[in-house]
């Protein structure tokens, strides 16, 4: 464990041989210095924001703490007992809501990892949040991988949320106040921070778009996905929605979805449009037919069409129907 003095110098050594070792966390201690021009050998608390100014922020991210609330009990239930406390953070890195032990609330409460406290990267250099956010993928930061000596103690993995337009929404994070904290923990850990960061953009993304069709994407080529590939169709199997994952892999760009896509030319069929027709419509007559019980004039009065129009459209389609 590095010394507060020798922590900083071990920094600065770094920084001036221009290190490859451990290269995103030599990247992100050159932000911390050269862009931030932040002090390793700070030791003052992380600033906090007034009650008022973290009700703001909270009130920013509307019912979405809601909706991350079951995954961070979930993510809570795993590594409590381990002297780690779950942050989900908003996009500035201010920690909203909080999860923790009552025996650790006073350490953690100190090292400012709680509620309406700043971890933004320029403000708190290399850390778990801050850096997440700026990198925008999952990360750990260990112990003396921090910037500022104040913070060598602990250990951090924090992992972004994106929002329905795939656009950096939170970051989770779990911190461990633990001398003893192993490296298979830690892995251990990061696996539970990158499920939970998961579900709460896939809870986010099904909320957004609760009256639409969700599916999977399931390109054809093998692609690896490191968060939910998700797309929302509308009523016509239009795509008026997709996760930063699917958008990744079907090339979709914010544009594409103001004169939205079918959702077969976006799969890479080559759909014959008179075909399509033909079982759109029979999807339709279909779904009018199991809504009504199988009753023909039920059903010609939920589409707005006679049964006489109906029944020759049944009859073309090729349904077969109980008399009625």
């Amino acid at each position: 464990m590095s010394t507060l003095p020798d922590h900083a110098t071990r920094i600065e050594t770094a920084l001036a041989t221009g290190s490859a070792v451990r290269d995103a966390v030599v990247a992100s201690w050159q932000r911390s210095k050269n862009l931030y021009h932040l002090d390793p050998g700070r030791i003052s608390a992380p600033e906090r924001l007034s009650a008022g100014e973290l009700s703001q922020a909270r009130e920013r991210l509307g019912s979405f703490i809601e909706t991350a609330d079951a995954s961070l009990d979930q993510l809570y239930l795993a590594v409590g007992n381990a002297g780690c406390c779950v942050l989900l953070a908003d996009k500035n890195g201010i920690p909203v809501a909080r999860r923790g032990a009552r025996a650790d609330d006073r350490v953690f409460d100190e090292w400012g990892l709680w509620t309406g406290a700043l971890w933004s990267e320029d403000s708190e250099g290399t850390n778990g949040i801050g850096t997440c956010i700026v990198e925008e993928r999952p990360l750990t930061v260990h112990k003396d991988q921090h910037f500022h000596c104040k913070n060598i103690e602990m250990s951090c993995t924090a992992a972004p949320i994106f929002d329905h337009e795939g656009k950096l929404l939170a970051a989770v994070d779990v911190s461990s106040c633990r001398a003893d904290l192993t490296a298979g923990f830690s892995n251990l850990i990061s696996i539970g921070v990158v499920n939970a960061a998961q579900a709460i953009e896939t809870a986010h993304f099904r909320q957004f778009y609760s009256t639409s069709r969700i599916l999977l994407a399931a390109p054809a080529n093998r692609v690896e996905t490191t968060g939910p590939a998700l797309i929302a169709v509308d009523r016509d199997d239009l795509v008026i929605g997709a996760t930063r994952q699917a958008r990744h892999i079907y090339g979709l760009i914010d544009k594409d979805f103001n004169n939205p896509v079918p959702l077969s030319t976006l799969f890479g069929h080559d759909v014959d449009e008179a075909d399509d027709y033909t079982k759109a419509g029979r999807r339709t007559v279909l779904l009018a037919l199991a809504r009504s019980g199988g009753n023909v004039s039920a059903a010609a009065s939920s589409m707005g069409i006679s049964r006489a129009t109906l029944h020759r459209k049944i009859k073309r389609l090729g349904i077969q129907t109980r008399s009625n």
